[in-house]
């Protein structure tokens, strides 16, 4: 007969005895079996006690998370919370240095643990701590040459604990002093300090800045780009990776009105050239978490366009008309302007209006009207300017081919080169904010001071070979763009390196190639739609639909690591689920890293049988999308994420690396709960697999006409002779 479900075996250590193995009632009060541990071993005053878990994490066992404790998990029997928050609280303001050092690498450890930060929040702590960082060079500054590893340490621990009880959002950051603001943003402009100081004190400046506008505000006064370059040309990439995420946030928080200023100072400090140089063409990988920040740099940089792309062209500024009229004479230069003969104004007229129509634009009479609608705005006339001025000979080439060709076969340049422009914002997704997940960034872009610009200038000239390569006329002007947006994003999907990367391999990308791709992705994923296929489609379904269960079953099994988010994506926090071979116990357990390999079957000490599973809900449905103070619920991590809901009001929750580890576990999950695989990539999986099945059976038809109906049933033999009797 199987155990209560509310009885857990569990093992008790205590210092200098031995453990304890008992059975713990979780119906009864978690005082009440403390008292019982206790008496045990015949210690008195069991409320100064409490149990917390004897692995790497030493979180304490509470009321609220009790329903975690699972069988065969290792407890300890320690301190309570409040009486340790109280023991340490008094310890770091010993002076023994020794003693006060070994007390905040304590408190370091101990503050990841939102039971004990609460008691020591409650005891003012915080406050003990910043006042420590901020006294703390001075009362020790005579100590500093025989100390100096020793202080070091002190202030590296202090600063640990101050991120770490930070990081549970007990406390609201906008209580902090100046002073405290002037002393961190010391530590990162000081060119020599501890790696582990400046670590955590750019941590700090970041959560600031993000987390609080008046803090954005001081922190800004105190800290500037040209202090901060200096960290991104050592060699730690844990330190430039911070670094770039203070640049991120200040960025980020700033008013639209400094951006552009902001903008102009890191172009003056040249830190996409520092970026380029020491991080991106470093001879070492780029890690998830650098790339997660180029990719917020990208965004944020590219986000400095949203202006020129929501304004409308107003027809009656003349410094904007100039820009037309600059466009209309680097492209026509070489002929002759009337300027002194009489009838020279109608004749200038009638030579603008001519000029402009072979510019390619759509108001001939008056082209400032094809820049009024947003986007791209005023950002589509930049770029034109741009090209005309930095690749002239290309520009004149362009309009002066597209000039001399008939009417119907010109590609304007004009109106090609403002929807060039608006499909660039949105392959870029310009004015939107960057993706707290997203680590997509390209290399390319930080290659160049002007690097939108100069994508537009490869764009429109593969614009126009493609133009000429698919003979295109007016009416074609839809499918040419089409096209063009294939051979943009197949060419960005191979990260380039470089601009000149891009370019050549946009020429790998000819339209005939296009075509190709096309046939042969169309022949991949050819349906045929005779009713005898059909048929046929129907009778295999549910044999592929098996093959692609026990797949995701087989996935389950090998199992996967997942991210725990919180607040500093740098701090990632990793933990793994399988299934168990026979498909009845999901098993997981927390990690310290991502696993390179193997995860060994004895580190997943929790166990949820598939039984007890009652759903499984995804999106905003999940429990963790709904709590308050739930990371930013962006529609990426919305779209990743997934819950088991089991026993009562009990829940394990997932956010899952990427869209197709998302499918993945979803689907298995369902086919364990006998219910419909109902992922995208079930119906790719679906359509790829059911059409290499019936070109698989159909190889022996090869040209051969497959009828809409069925052949007649012939007539009835006029005997059954033939037939062998069994009887």
């Amino acid at each position: 007969m199987p155990p209560p479900a509310d009885i857990v075996k569990v093992a008790i250590e205590w210092p200098g005895a031995y453990p304890k193995l008992m059975e713990i009632d979780q119906k009864k009060p978690l005082s009440a079996i403390i008292k019982e541990v206790c008496d045990g071993w015949s210690l008195a005053n069991h409320e100064y006690f409490a149990l917390q878990h004897a692995d790497s994490s030493n979180f304490y066992i509470t009321e609220k998370n009790r329903n975690e404790i699972k069988n065969g998990t290792i407890l300890r029997l320690t301190t309570s919370p409040a009486q340790n928050a109280q023991q340490l609280h008094e310890r770091i303001q010993s002076s023994s240095m020794d003693a006060k050092l070994e007390a905040l690498k304590d408190l370091a450890s101990l503050s990841r643990d939102v039971t004990f930060a609460q008691e020591f929040i409650n005891l003012d702590g915080i406050s003990l701590l910043t006042q420590m960082v901020e006294s703390g060079t001075e009362r020790y500054q005579k100590l500093q040459k025989i100390m100096k590893p020793c202080f070091g340490d002190m202030l590296s621990f202090t600063l640990t604990a101050f991120v770490e009880l930070m990081d549970h959002g007990i406390v609201s950051w906008d209580t902090f002093s100046v002073a405290f603001i002037k002393k961190i943003a010391s530590f990162v402009n000081k060119s020599a300090i501890d790696i582990s100081i400046l670590q955590r004190s750019l941590a700090i400046l970041e959560s600031m800045v993000l987390n609080s506008h008046d803090l954005y505000q001081k922190v800004a006064q105190e800290i500037t780009i040209g202090q901060l370059i200096p960290h991104l040309q050592g060699s730690d990439q844990e330190i430039q990776t911070y670094t770039i995420a203070v640049i991120n946030a200040l960025f980020l928080k700033a008013p639209d009105e400094r951006r552009q200023e902001m903008a102009n100072i890191l172009a003056q400090k040249q830190l996409r050239s520092i970026i380029l140089t020491h991080v991106i063409r470093a001879q070492r990988a780029i890690n998830n978490e650098m790339a997660h920040q180029l990719y917020v740099l990208q965004v944020l940089t590219f986000n400095l366009l949203e202006d020129r792309m929501m304004t409308k062209m107003d027809p009656q500024d003349q410094a904007q008309r100039d820009i037309i009229f600059e466009l209309r004479r680097i492209a026509f230069d070489a002929e002759s302007e009337p300027n002194n003969s009489s009838g020279s104004m109608e004749k200038r007229k009638s030579m603008y209006t001519r000029d402009y129509k072979k510019l390619g634009f759509i108001n001939h009479v008056n082209p400032a009207m094809d820049f009024t609608q947003t986007p791209p705005g005023m950002l589509a006339l930049d770029n034109m300017l741009y090209f005309a001025k930095h690749h002239q000979d290309a520009y004149i080439r362009i309009v002066l081919e597209n000039s001399s060709r008939e009417d119907k076969h010109e590609c304007p340049f004009g109106r090609s080169s403002i929807e060039l422009t608006k499909m660039l914002c949105e392959i870029l997704k310009v004015g939107e904010l960057p993706s707290e997940t997203c680590n997509d960034f390209h290399p390319m872009f930080f290659t160049h001071d002007r690097s939108f610009e100069e994508f537009f200038c490869i764009c429109i000239q593969l614009l126009n070979k493609t133009w000429k390569e698919m003979r295109a006329t007016s009416e074609d002007f839809n499918k040419v763009m089409q096209v063009v947006k294939e051979q943009v994003m197949r060419a960005l999907t191979t990260k380039p390196s470089s601009l000149d990367q891009f370019k050549s391999k946009l020429q790998n990308l000819s339209y005939t190639e296009i075509l190709k791709i096309r046939q042969s992705e169309r022949m991949n994923q050819e349906d045929f739609q005779s009713r005898p296929i059909l048929e046929l489609k129907e009778k295999i379904q549910p044999e592929i639909l098996e093959l692609i269960k026990q797949q995701r079953l087989n996935r389950l099994v090998e199992g996967t690591c997942f991210r725990k988010l919180n607040a500093r994506r740098r701090q990632d926090k990793f933990w793994y689920c399988r299934l168990s071979p026979n498909h009845k116990v999901l098993h997981y357990g927390d990690l310290e890293e991502s696993p390179q390999g193997e995860v060994p079957h004895d580190s997943l000490q929790d166990k949820l049988p598939v039984a007890d599973i009652k759903a499984v809900v995804t999106g905003k449905d999940c429990p963790h999308m709904k709590e308050k103070g739930a990371l930013k619920q962006n529609k990426e991590v919305l779209e990743l994420a997934f819950s088991i809901l089991y026993d009562s009001n009990c829940q394990l929750n997932f956010i899952a690396p990427d869209k197709h580890e998302y499918c993945i576990w979803t689907d298995g999950l369902n086919a364990l709960l006998g219910k419909d695989m109902m992922s995208e990539l079930t119906r790719n999986d679906l359509d790829t697999l059911l059409s290499m099945e019936i070109k698989l059976r159909l190889l022996d038809l090869e040209n051969i006409q497959i009828p809409d109906a069925p052949p007649p049933i012939p007539k009835e033999p006029s005997n059954y002779d033939f037939v062998y009797d069994c009887n």
